[in-house]
This record gives C-alpha cells, structure tokens and sequence, in this order.
C-alpha cells in the first residue's frame, strides 16, 4: 500500500517485531510496495535487515489460513525449493504473529528489483518444481472466494448510497450499470467450479507474476507466499499464456481463475467503496482497478 495504516502505531510494530523476531531492529520505515499488505523495512543501526508484513485478516483470509499459508512455504524452502523467499518463524514458532487488525509476519531483507517483463523460462521451471513437490501438511485448499448469490448482494448494497468519500458515487454507479453482466460472471464462475473438483490438484503460488518475484545478486526469488494453496495447476498457469508461453492448461480452469480474480477484486472493491474512504493514493488505484475489472474483455 502507498500511505502507511492511521490505525497502527509504528513504535508499537516495531516492539513487535524487536520481541518476537529480532531484538537488533531499531527502527522500521514504511515501505509504499504492492496493494493489499503493508509493509515495513525494519533497520538495524546500519541497514535494512527484515521486511515486515501486516496483513488485515478478512473472511476469506482469517489467522489460521495465514499461518497455514506461510508454515508451508518454510517447508516448502527446506524442502530444497531455493527460489521460495519464506517468512521467519517467530519466537513462539509461528510465522504470524496477531497485531491490531490483522497479523505481522517478517522475512529476511534482500536487496533487488521486482516487476518489469516476466522471466518465461524462469518463471515455468519455478512452477514445474512448485507443482512437482510434495504438499505441505495443513497448506490451505482452494474453494471458491465468492458465494453463489454474490451478485444479489451487491445489487442490494448498491441501492443504498455509499462512502462518504469522493468515489464513493463513481464506484457505485459503474457496478450498478454492471450488474447484468456480474451476475453471469458469478454463475459461469460456480459452473466452473463444479469442474474444478475433478482436476488434479497440486501446491500453487496463486499470484506468480512478475511484481511477486524479486531479482538479487543471490538468484530470483517468488515472494508473498501468503496465497499458497492447493489447487488446480491452472491457477498459476495463466501468466505463462498471458506472456505468449506454450503450457499444459485446460481452457476452462483458466476462464475460471481469471473469473475469480475478477469477483474478488470487485467484492474487495465493493467493500472499499461502500466505506468510508479520503482520496488517497490508495484510493484512486483502487477505483481505477474496480473500473478496469468490470469492463476489461
């Protein structure tokens, strides 16, 4: 996120971190990376030596499926799978620990870039190895991330006024007129879904593009394990299409986690928009990702 959460106090996240990670961390400095997460460099007297995470819990990502998510990508990195840049377990052994909202996971600095083209080859022997391994014990399952009557439900909540917030109204109205057309997204994606239970599963990444994968002097790492999972190949699968590369996918589970990555941008959008909200930097990303789900092909 570009602005860091009012609702945490930073000396208080730090005491945290010092407590539960590492006691040399004297300072913690916002860092504006991603959208969804905060995140943090937290700096010993001389340089950055962990990134710090929070992650607000929310229905679909409560505590027990996070600590599941990263427990199993540190298993996944022991296990000889060199490229997973997995959390730090904490003192009391989890990687997660609960702070304010939501929960604080920290993972060893390292200095590179991320984001640009994706690396094709790189990214395809990453995901071969990934879906080859052995699942984790306890790594969460996949199940649909929006319900049946998604679509009634926003109808009814966009017949009340939303906000207040300067895009509260635009966000409104651009789901209102689009409500037809989220209402056969919801039941193309649950006829999908039904599909789905007899795919051959295996452990996936979910969001293995090029702004989740950082380039180092040591090699190229996959981060945000957060939304490990096991689950249909093809939930990983479609950045490779998406770059021109040749894969073993099946047309429907493809059409079927693209329809989910757009249902659950628009619910979190929904949500967004139907609060309160200032203006912020945040804000107008998250508008202009609201618009382009609901009318990209």
């Amino acid at each position: 996120m570009r602005e860091p959460p009012s609702a945490i106090d930073t000396d208080d996240l730090l005491a945290v971190v010092r407590s539960e990670w590492d006691a040399g961390v004297v300072r913690a400095e916002h860092v504006p990376l991603g959208f969804g997460a905060h995140h943090w460099a937290g700096y010993d007297e001389s340089r950055p030596v962990l990134f710090v995470t929070f992650d607000r819990l929310q229905p679909a990502r409560s505590a027990e499926d996070l600590e599941a998510a990263y427990t199993g990508a540190i298993a996944l990195c022991r296990a000889g799978l060199d490229f997973v840049l997995a959390p730090l377990p904490s003192r009391s052994g989890s990687p997660i620990v609960r702070f304010s909202d939501g929960a604080v996971s920290c993972t060893p600095w390292q200095q590179g870039k991320s984001g640009g083209e994706l690396d094709v080859a790189w990214t395809n022997d990453a995901l071969t190895r990934l879906h080859a391994v052995a699942p984790p014990e306890g790594i969460p399952r996949w199940k649909p991330l929006v319900a049946r009557d998604f679509a009634a439900a926003v109808e009814r909540r966009a017949e009340q006024p939303w906000g207040p917030g300067p895009y509260a109204d635009t966000a409104r109205n651009a789901v209102r007129d689009h409500l037809a057309a989220l209402d056969r997204w919801v039941a193309r994606y649950h006829e999908l879904a039904t599909h789905a239970r007899r795919r051959p599963w295996v452990v996936t990444h979910g969001e293995p593009h090029s702004d989740n994968q950082l380039l180092t002097r040591r090699g190229r790492f996959l981060l945000d394990w957060e939304s490990l999972m096991l689950a249909p190949p093809e939930r990983d699968l479609g950045v490779l299409l998406d770059a021109g590369a040749q894969v073993d996918a099946e047309p429907e589970m493809i059409e079927m986690f693209d329809l989910q990555w757009r249902l659950d941008e628009i619910q979190q959008y929904v949500t967004w928009f139907a609060a309160e909200h200032q203006g912020t930097e945040d804000d107008r990303i998250a508008l202009a990702g609201l618009l382009d789900e609901l009318n990209r092909e």
